[in-house]
Parts: structure tokens; sequence; C-alpha cells
């Protein structure tokens, strides 16, 4: 699914939808680029990925003028939430010796613990306090500590800042990671390595991948209410005119 996020980013409008192709690789995305003309890959500036490596070849070779990519938020918050969630859990069997139940303090907070630290009422704010008073619940703790930093600096208005904290605990990443902090380790390698792609969302503020996810939501709902496309054809049509694209998606290919 390609998506037009101009419109976004200049507060004109909703995201487009461009067109669709199969699959989630490299030869997908090349194979579609090169079929557009050499005057509308040269209008191509910023790329907003999702977390396949598929979307790395429309910043690296897809574009004429070589565009700016980076990683989106939703992608990389997603990721530091399902590690805090692994680390939950692991922690949880470690001290009880099986799943999260109703009355276990761990599994009790489990969606509390996913919740920005901003937008907590005072009454889990104090449930996590009493948590992580727990010694146990330590790795829990910095867990939830990193993902927090990483809510912080996307939530930051000013985008100088939310580069500025995002490099800080990046940085502070590639120091040697305390043992027990499984997750965290993990966490850090993918960050680490995907640091250049992740800083460069600071440098276009404007440009995200979520209302890619929100275009496939509502796509997903399409082919719910199909019950299933068997020709690919067939169902880029009626996505095209269930996003109102269908008439410019003739006129930009044509």
């Amino acid at each position: 699914m390609i998506i037009d996020l101009t419109p976004v980013r200049d507060a004109t409008g909703p995201a487009r939808l461009l067109d669709m192709a199969p699959g989630q690789s490299k030869k997908a995305f090349k194979t579609w680029l090169a079929a557009r003309r050499e005057p509308w890959r040269r209008q191509v500036e910023v790329v907003a990925m999702d977390g396949f490596t598929g979307s790395r070849e429309c910043r690296w070779r897809g574009a004429a003028q070589g565009p700016g990519g980076h990683g989106p938020p939703f992608h990389v918050v997603s990721l530091a939430g399902d590690k805090l969630d692994e680390c939950r859990r692991r922690i949880q069997r470690a001290i009880k010796g099986h799943r999260g139940r109703q009355g276990d303090p761990l599994y009790r907070n489990r969606r509390t613990l996913l919740s920005g630290a901003d937008l907590l009422t005072d009454a889990q704010a104090e449930r996590l306090e009493t948590l992580f008073a727990d010694e146990r619940h330590a790795p829990v703790k910095a867990t939830w500590g990193l993902y927090q930093r990483l809510i912080q600096a996307y939530r930051t208005e000013d985008p100088g800042l939310g580069k500025h904290l995002m490099r800080r605990l990046i940085s502070s990443l590639r120091q040697a990671v305390p043992n027990g902090l499984d997750e965290i380790t993990t966490l850090a390698r993918t960050l680490t390595e995907r640091s250049a792609d992740i800083l460069a969302y600071f440098d276009h503020p404007g440009s995200s991948n979520d209302p890619t996810e929100a275009a496939g939501g509502r796509l997903e709902h399409l082919r719910g209410i199909a019950l299933g496309f068997r020709n690919l054809t067939h169902y880029t049509i009626r996505s095209l005119i269930h996003a109102g694209r269908l008439k410019d998606h003739l006129r930009e290919t044509t």
C-alpha cells in the first residue's frame, strides 16, 4: 500500500491512497517505483517507512533525488511496548511460577504500564509506585523507564528538543546494559541499528507513517466486508474507489 502524505504534512487534507502492490519485499517496491515516470520520482522528498526492510528500497534507490527516510513513531513505541510486556511476563513467571492472574500485581497493572506517564491518574501513579517498590520488579521498572523516555521524546512539541532527547537515549543504550535486563538489551540493539532512521523523523515532524496505518485499517474493513479478495486487480480497484482515488490514480498512471 503506497500512501501520499503530502496533504497531511501541508495540513491541506487527509493522506491519499496512491496505489497497491503485492508483497512486502525490496523487489516489490523496486518494481513499483520503476514503473513511475522520472518526473514523478524526482518530486519525492521524504519517505515515511514502516518496520520492514523493503521500505528502505524506496529511500535508497527509488527516487532520483535520494529522499530522506525515517522510521515512524508508531512502530518504535510499539516495539518498546512489546518489550515491556515481555519483561512483565518474564518477571511474572519468575516470581509466581505461572502466567499472570487477576490478583497478581504485575498482571493487574499491565495496561497502566503501557500508558504515558503524563496521562496517568493519581490512583494509577500510586499503583505503579507501589509496584516498583518491590525490588523483584526492578527489571520491569527499568524497561518502563526506557519506554517512557521514548514517549517523552516523541511528544515534545519542539522537534529539536525531541531529537536531542532521542539521541541522548540511544547514546545511553550503546553502553553496557546490566545483566537481567534482557528485553532492554534486545531493544537497544534495534534502536542503535536504526538510529539514523529514528532520528530523521524529527527533521520532518509533519511526515509520519501513522496515516498509512489508518488507511490500512479502513482497507482491512473493506476486505472483511467482501469476505476476502482473490483477484489483486479487483482488490486494488475497489480500494481506490473506497478511498475516492480511482480517477486520480487513472490520471496519474496514464
